[in-house]
Parts: structure tokens; sequence; C-alpha cells
């Protein structure tokens, strides 16, 4: 069988890509090995409920009539509605560092007042890092890497409002240990703190189900539970890709989500292609707590908080199987019009040691997961009196988890630190979409596979 593009991956940026290019004619084929659409952002069953994974917040909310906003383009490139998403923004959220709080939300101002509030002698310095992240465009795919801790360091010195500022955005995105590109650090800014956090009701699997309803009503194929075994090619171009059912098929052009050395090992040319420092090494625990009540009937009213319990915020591989200093708590009730959901979600992501989760045997991996349940109950009892006594239900999620459902080495779970922008690999019609072209979160992934689709494949038309 042979299609004018074959895209490995379901994910986001998979199911933008083929939106796109189905839009425009192009025979599509998506290819996912597993059983559920989403990639990263996807969701469970378990005990009779449905579990988000991935989705703490939809980055880079703007209410309709925003045209110019990423949210705005990105779906009239998909030709979606907004309502298709039922995106419900956030009450407000905040970051919590010792004897320190900012509160944000949609849109800057509340946080520059909480910043005056906290930091009056850092309030100018400030708004002159705002109005020139502003200015900036993170879209230009030439810019140089730049560390992002030494030019926060240029505008408030040593002081705790540059961890602040680092703890949400390093969260959200960055697969770099320690310090970011400052490229990514504004993308992730403006999509954080200019534009902000919503969430469906119904969570990811309302955006996965418009995303697939429209892909197939534009006539792209997919196939399921058929992955991509080997990118056999003649050294200059793919030239078929052999997949797990045992067959083959054939593709002008290969677009993959799978990551780069990911793909590369598909390619058989990781020895030749893959660096160590292009495997991405930061990977996450969540836990997830079930209560009897909502978190805002028990006095928690943010919707996401990101914490550190030192003031030089740590961002890099846990020495232990879980790193406890920070994180990041959601609670999705805490949404505007989620009131009615019947039980609390109290979600907690920690920094993990990937080598501590991946390859343990089931009986010890088992107990590492009992383990981190009295870390949960101490965390949510400074948020929620009694917090054990309303805990009906508990699940984790690991490092293990999320190789096994994404095929991310180490469940790296923003992939590789080193990002190729322009989607561009040795082979002149393979291209990477996703968490290793560099646009991350949900927004970014979709993001990713229309500008990788327009780039490479549409450019022409």
């Amino acid at each position: 069988m042979h299609y004018d593009v074959a895209i490995i991956g379901a994910g986001m940026s998979g199911l933008a890509a083929g939106i796109r290019l189905a839009h425009f004619d192009r025979r599509v084929c998506i290819l996912e090995r597993h059983y559920a659409f989403g990639g990263l952002n996807s969701y469970y069953k378990l005990g009779g409920r449905e579990f988000d994974v991935g989705l703490h917040a939809v980055t880079n909310y703007t209410p309709p009539g925003h045209r110019n906003a990423p949210l705005s383009k990105l779906l009239r490139q998909l030709r979606i509605s907004h309502d298709a998403f039922g995106l419900r923004p956030q009450r407000y959220s905040e970051i919590r560092f010792p004897d320190r709080r900012l509160r944000f939300d949609n849109g800057v101002e509340l946080l520059t007042s909480d910043v005056a509030d906290t930091f009056p002698d850092k309030v100018d310095a400030f708004r002159r890092l705002l109005a020139d992240i502003e200015a900036y465009d993170e879209l230009d795919l030439a810019v140089a890497p730049r560390p992002t801790r030494p030019i926060l360091r240029d505008y408030f010195g040593d002081s705790v409002l540059s961890e602040m500022l680092l703890c949400p955005t390093m969260y959200y995105g960055n697969a770099e240990p320690h310090d970011m590109d400052f490229t990514q650090f504004v993308t992730l800014f403006k999509s954080l703190f200019f534009e902000g956090f919503a969430r469906p009701r119904e969570g990811v699997r309302r955006i996965i189900k418009a995303l697939v309803r429209r892909y197939r009503g534009c006539g792209g194929t997919i196939r399921m539970n058929c992955g991509v075994e080997r990118i056999e090619s003649d050294e200059r171009r793919v030239t078929a890709l052999t997949l797990s059912t045992g067959d083959t098929i054939t593709a002008d052009t290969v677009l993959s989500s799978a990551g780069y050395a990911e793909t590369m090992r598909l390619c058989g040319h990781a020895e030749e292609h893959v660096k160590p420092e292009d495997i991405g090494r930061l990977t996450f625990v969540e836990s997830i707590a079930l209560l009897d009540d909502l978190p805002q009937h028990l006095g928690h009213d943010a919707t996401i908080v990101f914490f550190s319990d030192t003031d030089r915020f740590h961002y890099g591989p846990s020495e232990d199987c879980v790193d406890l200093r920070s994180g990041v708590v959601c609670c999705p009730s805490n949404y505007e019009g989620h009131d009615d959901m019947t039980e609390g979600v109290f979600r907690v992501t920690w920094l993990a040691n990937a080598d501590a989760w991946i390859g343990r045997d089931d009986a010890e991996y088992a107990n590492q997961k009992a383990r981190l349940l009295g870390p949960l109950r101490e965390l949510g009892g400074r948020y929620i009196r009694d917090f054990a006594d309303h805990v009906v239900f508990t699940d984790t999620f690991t490092p293990r988890t999320i190789e096994r459902f994404t095929g991310h080495l180490n469940g790296a779970v923003y992939g590789s630190p080193i990002k190729r922008r322009d989607g561009r690999t040795h082979l002149e019609n393979l291209f990477l979409c996703g968490t290793d072209q560099g646009f991350l979160g949900i927004i970014g992934a979709l993001l990713s596979g229309i500008t990788v689709a327009n780039l490479h494949v549409l450019a022409d038309r």
C-alpha cells in the first residue's frame, strides 16, 4: 500500500499533521502501535473510572475572538470550532516557595500585582522582562540556543523570583536538566502567563475524540495496534516502513512523532546518529487521589500549584526514585464549570529517576508505588485538612508506564534536550514532529504537527 504521507504515532502532533494534510487531499495513514490515541496526553480506565494521562491543562488558552492567538490559529488550520474542545478556564493557580507565594490566572495582570507585593524592588525589572518576552519571536527556527538562568540573573540578580518563574516553565515543558533554552522559556512563559490554562469538563478524551473525528472526516486512515518495526532506506530516502503486523507500506514522505533517538533506532542508525546527549532522562511520577468531596469544598481553591520546598529550585533526574522537594499539584474540579464532578481529584507530579522504575521486577515495582502513598497523604494534608480521611481511591503512573505507552526512552516525557526545530533528519523525506521538534504542551504539539506538515509537505501547494 502506498500513501502520500505516513505518520508514525497517533498523538496530538500526529493527528494534527494528518488533519492538515488530509484537508489538502493528501493520502495519509497514521500508524499507532497501541490501542489508544493521544500519546503523552491520553486517558485510561481503572476501577470503573477514567483518568487523564499528562493533561493538567491546555496551555495557551484564550477565549473565542482572539484571532491572532496560537489556539485560534491552530483551530483555523485544523478547521475545528472553538466549542469542539469544550475548554473551561482556570480559576487561578499559584507558585509556592518557602515564605513566598505568587498567584496567576489567564493574563499577566494578577502575576504582576503579586510580584509587586512580594518583590517590590524587582517589579520594574519584571515589567522589562515582560516587554522583552512579548517582543521576542519564539517561532524563529534559526535562533541559537541560550541558557535562561544567566539571562534572568541579569534582570533580577540572585533573587528567588527567578527560581519561582523557572519552576512552572520547567515543569511544563523543559527536557534539559538544571536550565532551559531561552526560546523554550519564552514559549512556555507566554503560554502559561500571557494566555493561561483551560480544560475540557470531560478531560483530554474530548480533545482526542474531536481530532480523530475530524481526521477521519477528511478521509484519513488510522491503523491502531500497528507499530513501525523498521524504517527502510537507501541511505538517502525512506523507501518503506516495515510494520509490526508483518506487512510493509511505502510513502512519499514520513513524519515521525516517536522522538529523535527512537526514530533513529527504527532506521537502524542509532550508533551513527544518536549521541548520549540526544537521549532525554527527565521523567516524572504522578500520584492521583480521588476524594469523596471536591477540593474547593475542603478549602483548596487553586487550580494548579507549582511548589518548591527550597528557595533554589532543583530540576533534574532524581537521585532517589522520586524527588519530593518540588512538584505540581492539580485539582481539575477547580476549573470553571467543573463543580458538578462527582468526586474530587488531587494529582501530584514529582520528578523521578527512570532507572529506579524501569526494569524492576513486578513485586519491587508495586512496593515502590505503594510507598508513595505516604508522601501523597503528607502533601495533600498541606492543602486539605483531614486529607487522608477523604481519599477513596488512588493510582500512580511512573516512568515505566510512560515508556510502555509512548516508546520514549527512559520514560522521558519531554524527549531529547536537543530539539530539531525544522524537523529535518538525515533522510530527505523523513521529518520529526511533536516533542523532539520542540513545540511543547498540547497546543504546542498540535502546532508542531501543523508546522511540519506545512513546511515539508504543503509548502508547494
